[in-house]
């Protein structure tokens, strides 16, 4: 069979000539690196400093404001750990109860498909037992994003015309805009799973209440919540018909301002009423934090940008970039008493960009003069320039054909992955030099008026096997380094299968709850 695959790309050569146009244009255009494709459209591989070697986790967050860390443990981490223990392919749960608030890890096996542990987990979430939690508690799941989505961090800080930090904003105000602009304007740039809001303070109203003035009308203090309450709300009616026209009767009663809780009224004594501002002082105020974030010793607001899973992080942060400009028109300004012009700006904190491309820039400059170098040597050794120029040729179009395959592998590129490309150079270079060798050889021994293609052909099928063998034994060789798994057992895994089959006792038997339809897993008992 590889004998025919020879002979009819030598036979065929425009069905050769189009086939390597289309390896080497989808390469380009699935390569991580910045090349100008030009009318080529653009599809690279994900891109990322480092890989990510983090277990398949999912995180349940279940604020309980006010509650010690052993409240918490007792009436949420407990009883929730407990209940999704039941969760198809859960290894290990892993809780941490701390002042107001739990946080519950769920450890998957790693060939469970990462949207659909998300999912079992809303159902088990859903399917509570009522009674199971306190009143008012509500579990949510965190973000799809994993340990190293944080991929970019950014401040807002004042700062004039040429870019210069004038201040004069209060941390209150910088986080207000922060919450309610800049967070929901970066949360719409494709690939952005979440963005946290961090520093400054956010603004609340406060109620001071005077425990004499209560004591002094005898009213209890729950029927001061009950009065703030009641009046923080709008209310429906029906409709009335006037003059052939239809009203809607609403009742408006929103909170809009401190007055308007000031007025609440509290009871009535003597027909007197007894409002808020009677008994309790009124102010806007910081709500009380835990922490803060500090930029060259000052206090700031700023975000945390976390990329989705699965997405390409530059191309992520890149839409951010773009978002920021798209929405930097409408970051508030003010006029200071110096007469300066302050304009809310956002700071770029921490931005991966630039580790990225640092070690794309490094590994391509790697590859190039890898490559140069093996073009220089092969030609020297040889010395056959048309010989030397078809082995060398070998390494790009083998290196692009690598970015396709990792482009539709799910693999990113990170400094490992371009790491193995550059070590495996060495050896696609060997296989080149065996066959270009061998077809010399066979061009300088053929008989006179021996066809060209049949001296190719004759070469090349002569040490097919050879190679072809070598290469498996390469392949088979990195096997235990492509299947590192925790010891659960010995696993063999193959790609390109349409369903997964499982070796089970002595029979083969197709696996169609497995999340991974394209997984075939054979398990060495």
């Amino acid at each position: 069979m590889l004998n025919h695959i020879i002979k009819f790309f030598l036979e065929n050569k425009l069905v050769t000539f189009l086939l390597l146009t289309l390896l080497v244009s989808w390469g380009i255009m699935t390569a991580p690196f910045a090349w100008d494709t030009g009318a080529l459209p653009r599809d690279p591989v994900p891109v990322d400093a480092i890989p990510d070697i983090g277990e398949n986790q999912q995180i349940v967050f279940t604020p309980w404001a006010g509650r010690s860390p052993q409240d918490i443990e007792d009436q949420i981490s407990y009883p929730l750990t407990t209940s999704l223990l039941g969760i198809p392919g859960v290894k290990s749960i892993r809780s941490s109860s701390i002042f107001g608030f739990s946080s519950i890890y769920i450890i998957f096996d790693e060939d469970v498909e990462f949207y659909w542990s998300r999912s079992r987990i809303l159902e088990k979430l859903n399917s509570l037992p009522s009674g199971l939690l306190p009143d008012g508690v509500q579990p949510a799941l965190g973000p799809d994003a994993t340990a190293l989505g944080q991929v970019f961090w950014y401040t807002l800080e004042g700062r004039d015309k040429e870019g210069n930090p004038t201040g004069g904003w209060d941390l209150h105000e910088i986080r207000t805009v922060q919450d309610f602009y800049v967070k929901y304007g970066l949360n719409s740039a494709e690939g952005v799973s979440e963005v946290a809001s961090i520093g400054g303070f956010v603004q609340e109203y406060q109620i001071d209440v005077n425990p004499d003035a209560l004591q002094a009308y005898n009213i209890p203090l729950h029927r001061v919540m009950q009065a703030v309450q009641k009046s923080n709300k709008e209310v429906g009616a029906k409709t009335i018909e006037i003059n052939q026209a239809e009203y809607l009767v609403r009742g408006l009663g929103y909170i809009k301002n401190i007055e308007d809780i000031e007025r609440a009224v509290v009871a009535v004594q003597d027909n007197v009423p007894i409002r808020i501002k009677d008994v309790a002082v009124v102010a806007l105020g910081p709500a009380s934090r835990r922490g803060l974030l500090d930029k060259d010793g000052a206090e700031v607001v700023g975000g945390v940008v976390v990329a989705r899973y699965g997405s390409n992080p530059l191309q992520v942060i890149n839409n951010v970039k773009d978002k920021m400009a798209e929405i930097a028109p409408g970051l508030p300004s003010k006029t200071l008493d110096n007469g300066v012009e302050s304009q809310l700006t956002i700071v770029p904190f921490y931005d991966r960009t630039e580790l990225i491309y640092e070690t794309l820039g490094t590994l391509e400059e790697a590859l190039s003069l890898q490559i140069l170098i093996t073009i220089l040597v092969i030609i020297v050794m040889i010395y056959n320039l048309r010989a030397s120029v078809l082995i060398s040729s070998l390494l790009p179009i083998a290196v692009l054909m690598v970015f396709i395959a990792m482009r539709y592998f799910g693999v990113d590129a990170n400094i490992v992955a371009l790491s193995g490309i550059a070590i495996a150079i060495g050896t696609m270079v060997d296989l080149g030099i065996i066959l270009s060798e061998n077809v010399i050889k066979h061009v300088d021994e053929a008989p006179p008026g021996q066809k060209m293609i049949t001296t190719v052909y004759n070469g090349a099928s002569e040490v097919s096997s050879a190679i072809l063998t070598a290469v498996s034994t390469t392949i088979v060789s990195f096997i235990p380094v492509f299947t590192m798994e925790l010891p659960r057992g010995n696993y063999l895994r193959l790609w390109l299968l349409p369903r997964p089959l499982h070796w089970w006792r002595h029979y083969w038997w197709p696996c169609s709850y497995c999340p991974h339809w394209r997984t075939f897993s054979l398990v060495l008992k």
